[in-house]
């Protein structure tokens, strides 16, 4: 089999670091090109390349694009990569959204190219038929993979009782706000500190969030969601509370979660009593969970990932390999 060629747009980003390592190393990927205007003509770590500016990329000679770009910005690309015949992995927002409408509403913002909505969302373990085959996908974010992982077995079982809210409290590594310097994330600012950032229902990706629990379940609950930032370089941790309807107890949650994902390569339930840690995740292309009954309706879920990996870019080549008729994990584990 002649080798995929593809191409990665900020290549440069953290995301994009993490996207370029791991297609070095894909027995069936060929890196035409890794573009950066920030860093264009600089050494390609894990490859001979040179950095390009995005617009000297040339398309013609690809079969697929990942875009590692900011929102606004990877749309119009998806477009001009479709339309010279690539197939497109967005690990940006631009097309995680259904409708230009909710778009503008999380986005404050008009949809640069809403003639490509809806895009089929690119997490595997709930979308594996419309990702295979597909020209275009959108990879989620490292917030609502992380979350949606560690809840989707109740919503789709209907436990949750009706009316209650899910509360999300979450933690990320500094690199899930990018490479690009700010304020607030300079090492002195973020060393042996901890904090919030846009609490309750303020974060962008709420919207994200909640429209793919309500296809689990129409019944989902209000999402209450407050994201941190942790002083660790990579790794997000997503502690999840819900309330069980009163037929259900959260002692029987184990079960429902082992059978859940006992067919997932990516996705591991810890036993019973073990928790879920940063460590177990680092560095790999997976999502762990723990689970801890609280009361008999109170469940406590614990779900993490490395935010560039299964949280970006591992997920973005596992979405790859769908769309290629490849094996799910290759190249992954």
């Amino acid at each position: 089999m002649s080798p995929i060629k593809v191409g990665v747009y900020g290549a440069s980003g953290y995301a994009g670091q993490d996207a370029v390592e791991i297609l070095s190393t894909h027995p069936q990927v060929e890196i035409a090109f890794a573009t950066s205007n920030t860093y264009a003509g600089d050494s390609v770590p894990h490859t001979n390349l040179h950095y390009i500016r995005h617009e000297d990329a040339d398309l013609s000679g690809v079969d697929a694009i990942f875009l590692a770009l900011p929102h606004m910005a990877s749309a119009p690309m998806a477009a001009k990569g479709r339309a010279a015949g690539a197939k497109v992995i967005d690990l940006s927002a631009d097309l995680r959204l259904d409708t230009p409408e909710v778009y503008q509403q999380w986005y404050n913002h008009a949809h640069p190219n809403p003639e490509l909505l809806p895009v089929p969302y690119g997490l595997p373990e709930f979308n594996r038929d419309k990702i295979h085959g597909a020209d275009l996908v959108a990879a989620p974010g490292c917030y609502p993979t992380t979350t949606l992982l560690g809840v989707a077995p109740v919503l789709r079982a209907d436990w949750v009782q009706e009316g209650t809210p899910i509360i999300v409290d979450a933690k990320s590594g500094v690199s899930g706000a990018g490479r690009e310097p700010k304020p607030n994330t300079h090492f002195v600012e973020v060393f042996g500190n901890f904090s919030p950032y846009n609490p309750g229902r303020a974060h962008r990706h709420v919207g994200e969030i909640e429209q793919e629990m309500k296809k689990l379940n129409p019944k989902a609950g209000l999402l209450i969601f407050t994201p941190h930032l942790l002083p660790v370089d990579r790794g997000l941790m997503a502690s999840i509370y819900v309330t069980l309807k009163p037929e259900y107890k959260s002692q029987d949650a184990q079960d429902l979660y082992d059978a859940a994902y006992i067919g997932e390569p990516l996705v591991k339930v810890l036993p019973y009593k073990q928790q879920a840690t940063l460590k177990h995740v680092v560095r790999t292309n997976g999502c762990v969970i723990s689970l801890t009954p609280v009361t008999d309706r109170y469940l406590h879920i614990t779900s993490v990932t490395d935010n560039l990996r299964k949280g970006a870019s591992g997920q973005a080549v596992q979405c790859f390999n769908l769309m290629f008729d490849l094996p799910e994990t290759m190249g992954l584990l």
